[in-house]
């Protein structure tokens, strides 16, 4: 009797420990899977990263490295404060492009920030919450409307009507480039905006109240103040767009290599310059290395623009 119980419990022990011994055996390896699988997974991310800064370096370098061959043939004194632009002749100024780049986003920016504000404000302050649900999703499809049918639009609609209203023979240049583009970037710096203001706490807007103030005066006083950075954040995404744009441009700016004294003088800008010739012009040659330079002078503008909206974001954070 003794000996059968002792039997058992031999059997039983021995059975106990190869579970236990079966059971760490299988958290162990399961805790080695999953270490296994986070250090491939941040591996995988850390090159991803890797990848898309080589990408951006690589194109930063190839655009520099063409572009300053320009200079072994023309000067940066030439190139940049000249308005000569006739390649059969070796004249290579830039300046009508840098010029009219810089003049079409400023007065695109000009028309579209007060609009998109005061959509962002109707939106976030005015509107119920039936007509907001409607009206938001509308703004979102208008982004992603293709530029080539801005373009065509304005192109077959705005020129003539501009046209008929001023009395020139020519409605291309300046503004018609401008009010497409803000037709473009409206959609873009209202919404970001119009999340701005309604990320403005409420305690805000009811102190405001308390004290005795307008509606009028909550808006323009304390919220839009409170946005501000957001709203900074926009114009400048909103700035970015219109700067590297390209088909609605081409399609009403006139693509001619002269400076706009008029806004309706027809006129050319970096990007539809590169894209009206880039095609026509052989591979070695200053002609190509200048567009490679005009583009690389885009990509920078690009750069620093994504730079002032982290730091805008940074600032908006830590206040």
């Amino acid at each position: 009797m003794l000996e059968v119980s002792a039997t058992a419990n031999r059997q039983a022990a021995s059975e106990l420990g190869t579970s236990l011994k079966t059971s760490s055996g299988s958290t162990f390896g399961r805790r080695a899977r999953l270490a296994f699988y986070n250090k491939s997974f941040k591996l995988i991310c850390i090159a991803c990263a890797v990848f898309v800064c080589i990408i951006l370096f690589s194109i930063l370098f190839l655009m520099g490295r063409t572009g300053i061959l320009t200079f072994q043939h023309v000067s940066p004194a030439e190139f940049f404060f000249s308005t000569e632009w006739v390649p059969e002749n070796e004249q290579y100024g830039g300046l009508v492009f840098i010029f009219g780049t810089f003049a079409l986003t400023a007065l695109t920016m000009l028309i579209a920030m007060p609009l998109s504000i005061l959509i962002a404000v109707f939106l976030a302050e005015m509107t119920p919450g039936w007509l907001r649900t409607m009206l938001r999703p509308v703004l979102d499809l208008l982004v992603g409307i293709p530029s080539v049918v801005y373009g065509f639009l304005g192109m077959t609609l705005l020129i003539p009507l501009l046209r008929d209203v001023t009395g020139t023979t020519m409605g291309d240049g300046l503004l018609a480039a401008a009010i497409v583009l803000t037709i473009m970037v409206l959609p873009t710096i209202s919404r970001i905006s119009d999340d701005a203001i309604t990320a403005v706490p409420k305690k805000y807007r009811d102190a405001s109240y308390a004290l005795g103030a307008t509606r009028f005066h909550t808006i323009f006083r304390v919220v839009l103040p409170a946005a501000k950075s957001g709203m900074m954040y926009a114009g400048i995404l909103g700035m970015a767009r219109a700067i590297g744009e390209t088909m609605a441009v081409v399609m009403v700016i006139g693509n001619t290599p002269q400076l706009a004294d008029s806004l309706f003088k027809p006129t050319s800008v970096l990007t539809s310059n590169i894209v009206m010739q880039i095609a026509n012009v052989p591979f070695d040659s200053t002609w190509n290395y200048a567009l490679y330079l005009m583009g690389f002078l885009l990509l920078i503008i690009s750069l620093v623009m994504i730079v002032l909206i982290r730091f805008i974001q940074r600032k908006g954070v830590r206040g």
